[in-house]
Order: structure tokens, then C-alpha cells, then sequence
């Protein structure tokens, strides 16, 4: 029988959310018993006729409804757009009533994170936005709470509502030493919940 497993679900476009979703991997990681599966969705298109390859030339595979259905527990990551979700990750969410037609995700724990340009760029909206639809399957809300003395000394990214990185304007600044804690942290917590719930 093969272990629990997080799935950490993202989109990235600059690659500062993918990288956070490592981070994410590595606190799970560190809990026995359990182990993260790292996925991404692809990119959407306003043209009907663009249609990305199956199978994406670099990273993790996409998502599949069944790596949704058949996780322990959820790490949902995504840039902000506008103080939102974007819309890759919004779209693969939208398709998912079939999971919660079956109650396929209710009690399993869930946690959210996400990469602005600026501080006050709308990390906690985002955050927030990406837990609506989690709650309507049901799913346990997971942040992170002030035990995580990075919280508050952090000068960049991180929420109680889940680990966040400030990229800048050109999404070059790296992600900090403490927004990595934070990112781990989140990972540690799911994978911690996730294990006593089952």
C-alpha cells in the first residue's frame, strides 16, 4: 500500500511560487509517514484553440482530478493576480464537482500560499480567495500559526493565513531565509493534521 501522500498544487510564472511549493515539499517531508506529491496545472488561454502539451516540457506533471481526490491532504499555491487566485489554478478548482458531489475532500486539511511583486500586493486576499473554494468541499483550513517566530520578525512574505514572498516588481528577489520557515512550516503542519485525521 503506498503512503499518504500532500499533494502541493500550484501555478507559477515566474517560478517564485514553484519554488515556494519545494519549500512546502521539504517541511512535509520532514514528517514520517507521510510523503508531499508535487503538482502543477497548466497555463489558460483567452484562445479556444491553444491548447498546452499533455505532458509539460520542465517541472512536475499537471494535476489530476485523481491526485485531488486520493490526497491525505492540500498545499494550494498561486501568484497573486489582482489580489486573487489566478486563473490556471482557478480553472482546474472549477472543474472539480464531482469531488465535492461526493464529499471526496471533506475533513482533510488544507493550507494555502502565494507570491505578490510587493508586500502589500494582496498576499492575504489571495490566500483567503484560494480557501473559499476548499471550504465549500469541506476541507479543514490550515495557516500558520504565531508559534512560528518568523511571523514576527519576517520583513518580506508570511501570513497566519499561510506562508506568502514578496518577488518584487521584476520577481527576482529570492525568497528569504524566513519565508522559507514559514513555507516549511505549513508543510509540517499538514502533513502533521493530516496523519491524525486519517
Amino acid at each position: 500500500m503506498s503512503s499518504p501522500y500532500i499533494l502541493v498544487l500550484y501555478y507559477s510564472q515566474k517560478g517564485n511560487t514553484a519554488k515556494m511549493a519545494q519549500e512546502v515539499a521539504r517541511g512535509v517531508e520532514l514528517i514520517g509517514g507521510i510523503e508531499a506529491r508535487i503538482r502543477t496545472v497548466p497555463a489558460i488561454s483567452a484562445k479556444t484553440e491553444s491548447v498546452e502539451p499533455a505532458i509539460p516540457t520542465e517541472g512536475p506533471p499537471y494535476a489530476t482530478i485523481d491526485d485531488l481526490k486520493s490526497c491525505a491532504g492540500l498545499a494550494l499555491g498561486s501568484p497573486t493576480r489582482f489580489g486573487n487566485m489566478s486563473s490556471a489554478l482557478k480553472y482546474f478548482l472549477d472543474g472539480t464537482g464531482a469531488l465535492w458531489q461526493s464529499g471526496a475532500l471533506i475533513d482533510k486539511p488544507a493550507g494555502c500560499f502565494t507570491s505578490t511583486a510587493s508586500l502589500h500586493g494582496g498576499q492575504e486576499t489571495t490566500i483567503l480567495s484560494m480557501q473559499l473554494p476548499l471550504l465549500h468541499h469541506g476541507m479543514v483550513i490550515v495557516g500558520v500559526p504565531y508559534s512560528e517566530t518568523n511571523l514576527f520578525t519576517t520583513t518580506g512574505g508570511g501570513t497566519p493565513y499561510g506562508p506568502s514572498h514578496t518577488a518584487g516588481s521584476n520577481s527576482d528577489q529570492v525568497i528569504s531565509e524566513s519565508e522559507k520557515i514559514i513555507c516549511r512550516t505549513l508543510g509540517k503542519r499538514l502533513a502533521t493534521i493530516a496523519l491524525k485525521l486519517q
